[in-house]
């Protein structure tokens, strides 16, 4: 009986205090959890605080910029799109070739780039600068400016004479969109030759590392004018230009402009083909240049890809008349996506003394002024690229003239120039 009461007490006493435990804990949480909601409380009015006090200053800064116009009004700021709209671009080119001749001053005429022997060369450092393209459903704009350093670029460039702000300028221009049809395109500013298969930027966009002869005695240089494009169709498109001159660049020299137009021509996926004309009058002597040239290219295969160039130059005078006319074609193909190879041939001929003056690009007269003389080269260039950024390209070129005086002024009528150049493309 005494065992039985005592379990009974036990058991009273054991809810007991499971039921007080029970009260203490709810009674403490629950001040706990009032003290909690309490600081939470503070911690949001004064967030709301903060908040309210920074976006005060906010609308004192809209409020200011609005009236000092550096943002439209009711235009909320967008210097952070404006900023992931452009792209920077460009490439490092690096070579080192030799003349098996050894022209006695260093220098192979007649040949771009390089013209300096035995010398190992930072050829160019280009940097673009660009928005993103220009729609061509609606009005936009853009621009694009591209930078050039290095020992090529006095060729490249465009000197502006006493205005040397333009020595480092390969290009610069305004873009705009007309939505008529299927979008007229106007660009306004330096613009670089219609003219030439190649590109000026040598190794790094042509299949040969080194330019051939066409791109410099039958080509021009970057000039300062307006163009317009109209696509007819995917397959038809036309670009008409007026700039200060073929040979003028940025700033013009006399009252003549001139008048350029290609006419763009995609029969077929693989086959593209320019008609390109010009006419150019000067105030000097009355003078005028004219001319016609076509270039174009056919990809045969996936790998073997062929292209071509034919120039005709004719620069009259009231007492004189000059003919030049030059023709040239490449040959590509690539065994794997980083293996290949590039064949380059081309021909200038002139009847009238014009190359003479100018063989070596911004050197002396090493060739004689005959009245007929020609030049023509081969080149074979070997295309590696062993990742995406990097192209490696051997080259080996062969070059003749009928000049008198040879190349190099040592009368020697060719010659073979080996090396091989390198670009970094980002």
């Amino acid at each position: 009986m005494k065992r039985s009461n005592r379990k009974k007490e036990l058991r009273t006493n054991n809810g007991l205090t499971v039921a007080g435990a029970c009260l203490g804990i709810m009674v403490t949480g629950g001040l706990a959890a009032h003290a909690q909601s309490t600081v939470d409380a503070d911690k949001v009015a004064a967030l709301e605080k903060q908040n309210q006090s920074l976006q005060e200053r906010l609308g004192t800064l809209e409020d200011l910029a609005k009236k000092e116009g550096l943002m439209p009004s009711g235009t909320a700021p967008k210097f952070a799109s404006a900023v992931t709209d452009i792209t920077v671009s460009g490439f490092v080119q690096a070579s080192y070739f030799y003349n098996m001749r050894r022209p006695a001053d260093g220098y192979s005429d007649a040949y771009l780039f390089n013209t300096k022997d035995n010398s190992f060369s930072l050829n160019k450092v280009k940097l673009t600068v660009a928005s993103k393209p220009v729609a061509t459903d609606k009005w936009d704009a853009g621009f694009r400016t591209s930078l050039l350093f290095g020992d090529d670029a006095p060729v490249l460039n465009s000197p502006g004479g006493a205005n040397t702000s333009f020595n480092d300028l390969r290009e610069g221009y305004v873009e705009l969109n007309v939505p008529i049809g299927t979008g007229l395109n106007i660009k306004a500013g330096e613009l670089i030759s219609l003219l030439n298969w190649e590109s000026g930027d040598g190794g790094a966009a042509n299949p040969n590392f080194s330019q051939g002869n066409q791109w410099w005695f039958t080509g021009n240089g970057p000039s300062a004018g307006i163009q317009g494009t109209y696509n007819f169709t995917d397959k038809v498109g036309l670009t008409l230009r007026i700039d200060n001159g073929l040979f003028q660049g940025p700033v013009d020299n006399n009252q003549g402009k001139a008048f350029s137009g290609s006419l763009n021509l995609k029969p077929c996926k693989d086959l593209w083909v320019n008609l390109i004309g010009w006419y150019e009058s000067t105030t000097v002597a009355g003078g005028s240049t004219s001319g016609a040239s076509t270039i174009g290219g056919y990809q045969l295969t996936e790998k073997l890809g062929t292209g071509y160039e034919v120039d005709y130059f004719n620069f009259s005078t009231p007492h004189n008349a000059s003919d030049l006319w030059s023709v040239g074609g490449w040959l590509t193909y690539d065994f794997t996506s980083k293996v290949g190879l590039a064949l380059r041939a081309d021909f200038v001929d002139n009847r009238d003394g014009l190359l003479g003056p100018a063989v070596r690009p911004g050197a002396g007269l090493p060739l004689s002024t005959d009245a007929h003389g020609s030049l023509g080269s081969v080149t074979l260039t070997f295309n590696y690229k062993p990742a995406p950024n990097i192209k490696i390209q051997p080259e080996i070129r062969y070059d003749y003239t009928s000049y008198s005086k040879g190349l190099e002024a040592n009368g020697k009528k060719d010659r073979i120039i080996i090396g091989a150049g390198v670009s970094y493309l980002f």
